[in-house]
Parts: C-alpha cells; structure tokens; sequence
C-alpha cells in the first residue's frame, strides 16, 4: 500500500509531512478511517519514529470508530506507554489524550494504565518528561469524565 510505504519511508522528513497530514485531514474528515487497520499494524513497526505516526494517526480517527476497531487495537496502544524508546512512550502518552477524549469508554482503562505505568527503565532527564506526560494526560482524561 503506498500510505504505508509513504509512512515508513527512508526519507523520515517526507514520511513525518505525510503522517501531519493525515493527522490533520482525520480530525476534520473520516477520509482515512478505512485505513485503520493498516495504521494499527504500524505500531508494532522495529523503528520507533514509524510508531510515533501510528499512535498520533490511530489517536486522529479514533472519533470516527464507531464500529469500535479500535477496541482491538487498545491493549498494543497501551503497551507503548513504556515502549523501549522513552520518545515513543511520550507520544504514546500524549496522543492517549486525544483517544480517550474521542473515546470516553476507553478512559477506565486508560487511566489505569497510566497510573500503574512502571517507568523504572527510563533514567535521566526522560524519566520526568515522561511522568510529567502522564500527569497532564490523567488530568486532562479526568476532566472529560
């Protein structure tokens, strides 16, 4: 498919511009829903920055899901709020705002994945970052409830 080639292409410049866009165009048309699937398989992609798209893009078309698609696809989102690459764990974490604001029955689950995030393997200057990420998510998750 050439989307996912677009997304994983060598050129990560190119690659980022195309993911913006399809950010952008999903959170103001359904255009890319059909491709839900085909992101979600990005998540589990060896390069990190391949996942950081995926996470983003999934999170933009979560408020077009209503045949709940990506009720499949929550426990490997999840699972990146301690991917290996603190980045990734990051965007993980802040995209996880959007999703559950588009998708409130997921903020239960959400929430008790961040809270119960261990984030003893990331040292140094991330650790913060990534727990400071966490803290605005659950806040702005608690809000929307």
């Amino acid at each position: 498919m050439e989307i996912l080639a677009g997304l994983t292409d060598k050129n990560d410049k190119a690659a980022c511009a195309l993911a913006e866009r399809i950010v952008a165009e999903s959170r103001e048309t359904n255009a890319w829903y059909e491709y839900l699937d085909d992101f979600a398989a990005l998540l589990e992609h060896p390069k990190s920055y391949v996942r950081n798209r995926a996470l983003h893009i999934l999170a933009a078309n979560a408020r077009w899901d209503a045949e709940n698609r990506l009720d499949a696809v929550l426990p490997t989102f999840l699972s990146h709020i301690t991917d290996d690459k603190p980045i990734t764990a990051r965007q993980c974490v802040q995209a996880l705002a959007e999703l559950g604001t588009a998708k409130p029955q997921y903020i239960p689950e959400i929430l008790r994945s961040l809270e119960s995030a261990d984030l003893s393997k990331y040292k140094g200057s991330m650790r913060p970052l990534i727990e400071r990420d966490i803290a605005a998510t659950i806040e702005a998750l608690k809000n929307r409830k």
